[in-house]
């Protein structure tokens, strides 16, 4: 899909289209919308960053709530979003074995016990292995540290998304 097309969607296509760019989030897109007409993808991309800077901290932690815990519970009962099914299969997430699991929900429980929303992590840049070195070593970081490192994932999942939508080879970003 180009950019024109992109400009020329009306309000209920772009938020079907672009809803869950931001995980769960399809208010997101309802207000980028607005902000037509965009110029490329970086323009697309700076759009649905500025709403998530402009945020104070407790909206951009509701963002955060939006997303799903890795390898967790809603992978198990098969109610992620496509999107989150692809990345998190992508990364080997979805053929863990019950030691692998069993010791990612544990992180993911005091992950969220500490900083009160799950663990964020762009799947697509990463592997299973990788998953819980990482989770291990934010669950030392400062909550205003996390934060930010939270939502950058946030930031890399959409540009990713944004990409898939375009046509655009991630890779080339």
């Amino acid at each position: 899909m180009d950019i024109e097309k992109v400009n020329s969607m009306d309000f209920g296509e772009f938020v079907d289209v672009f809803g869950n760019v931001i995980e769960r989030c399809p208010l997101i897109a309802a207000a980028v919308w607005s902000q037509r007409p965009f110029s490329d993808l970086e323009d697309l991309e700076k759009h649905f960053y500025a709403f998530i800077d402009a945020l104070p901290p407790s909206g951009q932690e509701g963002i955060l709530r939006c997303h799903p815990d890795l390898a967790g519970r809603e992978l198990q009962r098969g109610t992620l979003t496509a999107e989150s099914q692809r990345e998190q299969s992508g990364a080997g997430l979805t053929s863990l074995g019950a030691d692998e699991r069993l010791r990612l929900a544990e992180l993911n429980a005091q992950y969220r016990a500490r900083f009160g929303f799950p663990f964020v992590l762009a799947a697509r840049l990463s592997d299973r292995a990788a998953v819980p070195r990482e989770l291990a070593r934010r669950l030392h970081c400062s909550p205003a540290q996390e934060l930010i490192t939270a939502l950058d994932q946030v930031k890399k999942i959409a540009r990713l998304r944004l990409a898939d939508l375009l046509g655009v080879d991630p890779s080339r970003l």
